[in-house]
């Protein structure tokens, strides 16, 4: 039996929020489990289909052999259980179990789940109570058995990461002796070398940056300008990390991470009603890196769940894009991070309506502060409100639409979308965006109209990541519109 990661407290008292077909399928480890999933996601191939108050639902699917495979979900995690062979979390049958209960309520049934999904249930249960109750038998946390011996364990591995810096310094100063156009040239090894070498130095942060300075000479016209640029963020990076005895300590984290040293997430927990904003896969080697963006409605702060998977599975942390769920959070260290890792969660998710936001004019200065924290940011999470998604001379951009913004907003994004000529505040979107069909997506949802948006905003322009329906307002103003459109 295919069984989830698991661990999570099932949530007691108020009914779990369904998700929509969107948000289910943003739960596909992948493609080919999208399109089998919906597949199954009509009444057809069900029997024996039912649901409880606690957030569980349950059913038989037909499959190619003589007995059907036993699925059951419990949506509060969302944790999945199947008796398929499948190797992939969830499984096309899990999937298709949500997108009938997505899209056909009827279909389930409330009852006593059926003696095989009330026995993983009851195992999901009884671990979230030895989890949350040590004394009665759960594990407690446990440290390093010898500090000591963690302690110069840590300085070995720093000592190893100030050679490699040393080492890349010289590497980058030989580098700017010969001159850049040396990288173009074929057969040119020197970044894929130096990159081994930080590996064996244990610093794998600095590796994967000296890889990306390797794709830099083929990555088109003003190559050499780009370069120079990273090498100059490189070398800021390897001597903020030989001089970080005198950083300040949010500053001193934040190298330590962007070198790749391993850090624990500290400090007190946040409890809040967070709103899941956005979810994503994206490969990193061999591996699949999931990045779950949310917002706290009574912090105001904006957090990222990172969780990771083997090739060909999805990873285990999963959260409905568009609803809110009641948890803590433990923030990590360093100067403008945002990571945090997910704790308790208390009761059920449930709809929300999109985050507060700011017009595009007001996002530059938003990344340029956060820079001051991180100098290494690539881009940082903001939600536009009000903003119009027209064509311009180089691809798209977010134009405002408010009058407060601009007493034109309007005239002008019309007057472009004719080819005329805009004249207010307006933000680039990314090229890493254009191709991908999220944006066709976000010009359907405006329809010409103002809607809000949330993502990334960096050097490159501005990546949406998820789009609200412009009658869709922000929470305690009442929700009149459709759900949240995911657009990656």
């Amino acid at each position: 039996m295919q069984l989830s990661h698991g661990g999570e407290s099932s949530p007691t008292g108020a009914p779990v929020a369904r998700r929509s077909v969107e948000q289910v399928l943003a739960l596909a480890p992948d493609a080919a489990s999208r399109k089998a999933g919906t597949r199954l996601g009509a009444a057809g191939p069900w029997s024996g289909t039912g649901c409880d108050a606690s957030g569980a639902v349950w059913g038989l699917c037909k499959g190619s052999g003589s007995t059907p495979y036993r699925t059951v979900v419990d949506t509060t995690g969302p944790a999945y259980a199947c008796s398929c062979p499948s190797r992939k979390f969830p499984c096309k049958h899990a999937l298709g179990l949500l997108l009938l209960r997505a899209s056909d309520e009827g279909a389930f049934r409330p009852a006593e789940p059926a003696d095989w999904a009330e026995e993983w249930l009851a195992g999901r249960r009884a671990r979230a109570a030895r989890e949350s109750n040590p004394a009665a038998g759960g594990d407690s946390p446990r440290g390093p058995a010898d500090p000591a011996a963690a302690r110069r364990r840590a300085e070995r591995r720093a000592e190893r990461v100030t050679g490699g810096a040393q080492e890349l310094e010289q590497r980058l100063a030989d580098l700017l002796r010969g001159g850049l156009a040396a990288t173009d040239r074929p057969g040119y090894g020197l970044w894929e070398e130096t990159a081994a070498r930080m590996v064996d130095a244990q610093a794998p942060g600095l590796a994967a940056r000296v890889r990306e300075l390797g794709a830099i000479s083929g990555s088109g016209p003003g190559w050499p300008v780009r370069l120079l640029e990273e090498c100059g963020l490189l070398h800021l990076l390897d001597t903020a990390w030989l001089g970080r005895d005198r950083l300040p300590d949010p500053l001193a984290a934040t190298v330590r991470t962007r070198v790749g040293l391993p850090q624990s997430a500290e400090g007190p927990p946040v409890r809040d009603q967070w709103l899941v904003l956005a979810q994503y896969d994206t490969p990193d080697g061999k591996i699949v890196a999931r990045r779950i963006w949310l917002y706290g409605r009574g912090s105001g702060r904006t957090a990222l769940l990172l969780s990771f998977g083997a090739a060909g599975r999805s990873p285990a942390q999963a959260l409905p894009v568009g609803a809110t769920i009641n948890a803590e959070l433990t923030p990590y260290p360093g100067g403008g991070q945002l990571r945090a890792e997910l704790g308790e969660q208390f009761g059920a998710t449930t709809a929300a309506g999109p985050p507060p936001g700011i017009a595009a004019a007001a996002a530059p200065a938003v990344y340029g502060n956060a820079l001051r924290d991180d100098p290494w940011l690539d881009a940082w999470p903001v939600t536009l409100r009000d903003v119009i998604p027209v064509p311009s001379k180089d691809g798209w951009q977010l134009a405002d639409a408010h009058t407060d913004a601009h007493p034109n907003a309007r005239a002008d994004a019309h007057a472009e979308t004719h080819g005329g000529t805009r004249t207010g505040s307006a933000l680039p979107i990314a090229p890493a965006a254009l191709s991908r069909p999220g944006l066709w997506k976000l010009v359907a949802l405006s329809g010409g109209g103002p809607v809000t948006v949330f993502g990334e905003i960096g050097h490159r322009g501005f990546e949406p990541f998820a789009a609200w329906d412009p009658g869709e307002d922000e929470e305690g103003a009442g929700t009149t519109g459709g759900p949240v459109v995911q657009l990656v």
